[in-house]
C-alpha cells in the first residue's frame, strides 16, 4: 500500500518546496487538488524538482476543459516528469458544471466515457502526428493544424483515474481506466459490497487484465490533545455532514439505513445553518466513514482498515510541512511506511 499527500495550490512559489519535502519524508506520490487554483501549474514545479514521487491530479474537472486542451497539459506533465504524471479527472457535480463554470452538462458517465476516448486519440496524433478526427455525442473535431499534430513526442502512456461516488463511474473506470479514486465520503462496506463488484464488472467488460488502481485521501480523527482531537472531530462530522446532503451520494447512506438523515441536513443547507449540520452526524456513524486514532497509530490502523481494499492511500487533509501543529502526524506517517 502506497501512502500520498495531498496539496492545494495555494501558493505556486512554493509549490517546488512542497514537492522536495514529500519526496524527501519517502511518501509514494503528491496529489494536487482543484478548488481555488489550477492543479496543473504546481506540477510543473514538482517535476522539476523531485526524481522518484508520482505526480497527479485529484481531481482536475473534466467538463469545462476541452479534452484536447487536457491532453496537452498531460502530455506535457508526463513529458516533463518523464513519466511520473497521473491525470486524475471528476466530473464534479451540475450545479458547479452549469452554474460555476457555464459548461455542458450531459449524462456525466457518457460524457466522460467519450472524454477519455478523446484523450487517447489525441495523444496518439501528438506522437504519430496522423489528423485527429471525431464525431460523438458530446465533442467533434473536423480540423486541426497540421503543426498541432506534427510528432512532437514519443508516445506516453499516460494513467487516467476518474473520481466517483456511484456504481456507473465504477464501472466505467473499471472498463477503460488504470485507477479510481475513491472518494472520502465512502465506508469500507460500501467500498466491498458496492464499489468492488461494479469495479470488476468493467474490467470483465473490456476484458482488461491489469488492476484497476484504487486511490483515496481518507478521513481521519487524530491529535496530541484532547482538544485537538475534538476539533478534528468537528471537522470530520462537517464534511461527513456536507457530503450526506448531496443526492447524488444518497446510495452511500442507503447502504447503511440512515437515509432518513437527508432531509435533515437538506434544511439546515437551505437556511444556511452549515455550523450545526456536523451535529447531527453521530460519533457511531463517523466510526464508519473516519480512521480515529492517536498520530503514531493512524498510519497502522489506516493500513489495517484498507488493506486489500486500497493501493494508495493519503489523509483528507493538505501536506503542510510547516505547520507545527501537524508535524508529528506527518512524521509517524513517514515512519510507517519504513516498517
Amino acid at each position: 500500500m502506497k501512502f500520498d499527500v495531498t496539496v492545494f495550490a495555494d501558493d505556486l512559489n512554493n509549490a517546488a518546496t512542497i514537492a522536495e519535502a514529500v519526496e524527501a519524508y519517502g511518501f509514494d506520490g503528491l496529489w494536487v487538488a482543484e478548488a481555488a487554483h489550477n492543479p496543473f501549474l504546481p506540477l510543473a514545479h514538482a517535476a522539476l524538482a523531485t526524481r522518484k514521487i508520482s505526480l497527479g491530479t485529484a481531481i482536475a474537472v473534466a467538463f469545462p476543459r476541452d479534452p484536447i486542451l487536457m491532453a496537452q497539459n498531460a502530455r506535457d506533465l508526463a513529458a516533463q516528469s518523464q513519466g511520473r504524471f497521473i491525470l486524475g479527472l471528476g466530473t464534479q457535480i451540475k450545479p458547479h458544471i452549469t452554474k460555476r463554470f457555464s459548461a455542458t452538462w450531459g449524462k456525466p458517465v457518457q460524457q466522460i466515457r467519450e472524454y477519455i476516448k478523446v484523450l487517447g486519440l489525441a495523444w496518439r496524433s501528438f506522437s504519430t502526428g496522423q489528423p485527429l478526427s471525431f464525431d460523438g455525442e458530446y465533442y467533434s473535431y473536423e480540423w486541426v493544424p497540421p503543426q498541432c499534430t506534427a510528432a512532437q513526442t514519443s508516445e506516453l502512456d499516460i494513467p487516467i483515474y476518474i473520481a466517483g461516488v456511484n456504481t456507473g463511474l465504477a464501472r466505467m473506470a473499471g472498463e477503460l481506466c488504470h485507477g479510481f479514486h475513491i472518494h472520502s465520503f465512502h465506508t469500507p462496506q460500501y467500498l466491498r459490497d458496492v464499489l468492488a463488484p461494479a469495479f470488476q464488472a468493467g474490467r470483465e467488460r473490456s476484458g482488461m487484465s491489469s488492476k484497476l488502481l484504487l486511490s483515496c485521501a481518507v478521513f481521519v480523527v487524530t491529535g496530541e490533545t484532547e482538544a485537538q482531537v475534538e476539533e478534528s472531530k468537528i471537522l470530520s462530522k462537517s464534511q461527513v455532514a456536507f457530503y450526506a446532503s448531496t443526492p447524488s451520494y444518497r446510495r452511500v447512506l442507503e447502504l447503511h439505513g440512515w437515509q432518513d438523515l437527508i432531509p435533515q441536513l437538506n434544511t439546515l443547507l437551505r437556511r444556511n445553518r452549515w455550523q450545526e449540520m456536523h451535529t447531527l452526524i453521530s460519533d457511531e456513524m463517523l466510526e464508519h466513514f473516519a480512521v480515529i486514532a492517536p498520530p503514531d497509530e493512524l498510519p497502522y490502523r489506516i493500513r489495517e482498515r484498507y488493506d486489500g481494499l486500497l493501493d494508495r492511500v493519503g489523509y483528507y487533509f493538505p501536506f503542510e510541512p510547516e505547520d507545527q501543529s501537524s508535524r508529528a502526524i506527518w512524521d509517524h506517517a513517514a515512519k510507517a511506511m519504513e516498517s
